[in-house]
């Protein structure tokens, strides 16, 4: 279960107040106008930015001051963060070691995640030989191979085609089946917590891949046709 306890995250003049949880194995989407407040709620919950006031608790256990790198949480940002001066295996493999010194089975785990997201006679390729779609799957398999609970789309696929970004969240959605790990969204443009997955592209595919959606629009952010209990609020002073 991912839980906001009293939170109160301040940048500058923007306030963001959240109090709900979630439990595992929901799919929720956040959905809200640019600038709402959906990315710092994504960038709370994975560790790049840290609340004044209240805690992101997860199963109960509080995610104080643990960085990115050691939470349960793996992020798919909008870019991808595909280097181009890496090969594809290489672009993979930094999901394991950044300094890509990988072990034999290390090495083999970046060929099975290949495989898994059909680039696996694309390893040694240079990314600027890739299409749009096969960069967008270079940074799903790097994210698989973390193997972490939760899972967090922060819109990876916006850049793609309607029928491309279709393909890319039924490929997300499979694999999330595949691993019978607890893959939960909570995000906006796409967030999983364990069980569970989450993205947000419109609402059509809110509606598609989500249970749960959460709302976030001008003051307030609040849980649509939704079972779960809580409350949040967003505050611009």
């Amino acid at each position: 279960m991912l839980q906001l306890e009293n939170i109160v995250v301040e940048q500058g003049g923007f306030q963001l107040c959240a109090d709900f949880e979630i439990p595992t194995g929901a799919q929720v989407a956040i959905i809200g106008p640019s600038g709402a407040g959906k990315s710092t709620l994504l960038d709370l919950i994975a560790g790049f930015i840290e609340p004044v006031k209240g805690r992101v608790l997860w199963n109960g256990k509080n995610l104080a001051g643990l960085p990115p790198g050691a939470r349960p949480v793996s992020i798919l940002f909008q870019d991808n963060n595909i280097f181009p001066h890496l090969t594809v295996a290489q672009n993979v493999g930094l999901g394991l070691k950044p300094n890509l010194r990988l072990s034999p089975q290390q090495q083999e785990d970046v060929g099975k995640s290949l495989r898994r997201v059909g680039l696996e006679e694309m390893a040694q390729r240079s990314p600027a030989s890739l299409s749009g779609g096969q960069r967008s799957r270079v940074a799903l398999a790097r994210i698989l191979l973390q193997n972490r609970p939760v899972l967090a789309l922060d819109e990876p696929f916006g850049a793609l085609g309607p029928s491309l970004k279709r393909e890319m969240l039924d490929l997300v959605q499979s694999l999330a089946a595949e691993q019978m790990r607890c893959w939960r969204l909570l995000a906006f443009r796409c967030f999983t917590c364990p069980s569970s997955r989450i993205r947000i592209q419109t609402p059509k595919d809110d509606r598609a891949y989500c249970s749960l959606i959460l709302a976030v629009h001008r003051s307030s952010a609040c849980f649509i046709n939704s079972p779960i209990t809580g409350r949040s609020r967003l505050i611009r002073t």
